[in-house]
């Protein structure tokens, strides 16, 4: 009896050791994670952004099946709107699994700020802009970094000089104000007529507004193409 208890022992514990040897272990996780987070840090480096990061370790009791096919990472949220994006690992192997593991980033770089308190309505120039280093993943709707895109721009609300600029504090500026005499182009392919015409309401590039031809006194609805101009398909 001792001797097939003993033998059973044996056949038990190599079988565990089988096991354990052949799964996905909690630290082969971990230094995907690692190693995947050190990668997005040197491709935001290149781009002049400084990145911290840290994830969670997880519970060394961990064992997932073995995967025939390195792990993926990926995250799982948009690290540049939150500093808790957390990672997706999974395995596209025979035996596949997925798992989300918690991590932290910051990354931190040269955003645009205002220069000086601005008005609602304003329109933005060079002089009301600066830079600051900020928290770039702090500012979840999103920090801006091209002063493309703000020039020109009207500030939807008022704010106070030092504030960052983001795309929910701007209005783009209408390009044609209601009472403007606009150009109404007729187009078909190449071919176009046009007419004057007056604005009925205001609009923005690419948005639709009443338009009266005013050598037919007609109405009608025209897309802003550029200041000034309005076109109406044939």
């Amino acid at each position: 009896m001792r001797i097939t208890i003993f033998v059973t022992a044996l056949l038990m514990s190599a079988n565990a050791e089988t096991v354990m040897a052949s799964n996905t272990t909690a630290e082969q996780i971990y230094s995907a994670a690692g190693q995947f987070l050190e990668a997005f840090a040197e491709k935001q480096a290149d781009e002049g952004f400084s990145v911290t990061h840290d994830s969670g370790k997880p519970d060394a009791r961990l064992s997932l099946a073995t995967c025939d096919t390195p792990l993926d990472v990926s995250f799982s949220g948009d690290p540049w709107k939150t500093t808790q994006p957390s990672l997706l690992v999974s395995c596209e192997g025979d035996r596949p699994w997925r798992m989300f593991l918690p991590v932290s980033v910051t990354i931190t770089g040269n955003a645009l700020v205002a220069s000086r308190t601005l008005g609602r309505g304003e329109r933005l120039t060079e002089s009301a802009l600066r830079t600051d280093s900020v928290v770039v993943n702090s500012i979840r709707r999103g920090a801006i970094t091209s002063e493309e895109q703000l020039i020109g721009m009207e500030m939807r609300r008022g704010v106070n000089a030092g504030t960052v600029f983001t795309p929910d504090l701007l209005l783009t500026p209408a390009a044609i104000e209601r009472g403007d005499h606009v150009i109404i182009s007729a187009r078909s392919g190449n071919f176009s007529v046009n007419s004057r015409g007056k604005a009925l309401a205001s609009g923005g590039i690419g948005e639709q507004v009443l338009v009266e031809n005013l050598s037919s006194s007609r109405t009608v609805r025209a897309r802003v193409t550029a200041p000034g101009r309005v076109e109406i398909p044939m």
